[in-house]
């Protein structure tokens, strides 16, 4: 079975920059869809309920704003949305399917703002941990994907030094993702690509960054340990990265359907 994550930036911009193209090329059985800023009513009608797919939408009430989704070419039983409690912002969705829990995860940046930050680290970094740890447990496979807006080591950005003081990138950040990992959860893509620099899943739109690969990597896919004992392969498809979103999707591979890259 292969998982994708993909902050779209907009679908509805996405869906008139070849996301479809891009979907039907990677071909992944579960698509979580972050950034959505739709309503499904505000979208081509083919796509509120796409051909070929089982849909469940959990956008923002503030319209144009965040939102997530799953897609699945499975039938699937919806879980929930938020850290149990309500979730305006539509940051949390869960979903079972084929038995593996898919969570998809949208946790807000703070770069806008000094208010934004409080909100990203007081309302959800400091509930988020302690509501996620318990599922590191389960015996049933738990996979957490989307886009935490932090990345976590040296090796996820290409310029350390000079965003040591930028959301996203704060010592404090950082060490919330190591004590996220250390609960128990395995950071999937990295353990397939090992210790090198990237592979990058984000990039500013100033200069050439993303024409040279100046990224952060910020979009994750982690795992329990009984995903961990089903993972095969993981992608970073940068092509999509550079034309649809400024986000790449991000996939990975489980021994129920396994795949190349």
């Amino acid at each position: 079975m292969r998982i994708t994550t993909w902050n779209v930036n907009g679908l509805r911009a996405a869906l008139r920059k070849g996301f479809a193209r891009h979907v039907e090329r990677i071909a992944p059985d579960v698509l979580l869809l972050q950034e959505i800023r739709a309503l499904p009513e505000q979208l081509p009608g083919e796509w509120v309920n796409p051909r070929g797919w089982y849909v469940h939408w959990h956008p923002a009430e503030r319209k144009g704003y965040s939102g997530v989704a799953i897609w699945s070419r499975h039938r699937f039983e919806v879980l929930g949305t938020g850290i149990n409690e309500p979730d305006p912002e539509g940051r949390i969705l869960q979903a079972r399917v084929k038995g593996v829990r898919v969570v998809n995860v949208y946790l807000p940046s703070g770069s806008s703002s000094e208010d934004r930050q409080k909100i990203k680290e007081d309302l959800w970094m400091a509930r988020f941990l302690p509501w996620a740890e318990p599922y590191t447990q389960r015996d049933e496979p738990v996979v957490l994907g989307g886009d935490f807006n932090i990345a976590h080591t040296e090796k996820d950005i290409f310029y350390a030094r000079g965003n040591e003081k930028n959301s996203g990138f704060l010592p404090h950040e950082r060490q919330w993702m190591t004590d996220l990992l250390a609960t128990g959860w395995n950071d999937l893509v990295r353990h397939h690509f090992g210790d090198v620099h990237g592979p990058y899943s984000w990039w500013s739109n100033r200069g050439r960054a993303r024409e040279l690969d100046r990224g952060w990597r910020i979009d994750y896919l982690l795992g329990n340990a009984a995903v961990a004992t089903q993972f095969r392969n993981a992608a970073v498809h940068r092509e999509a990265g550079l034309t649809v979103s400024d986000h790449a999707p991000v996939s990975i591979d489980l021994e129920c359907n396994p795949r190349s890259t």
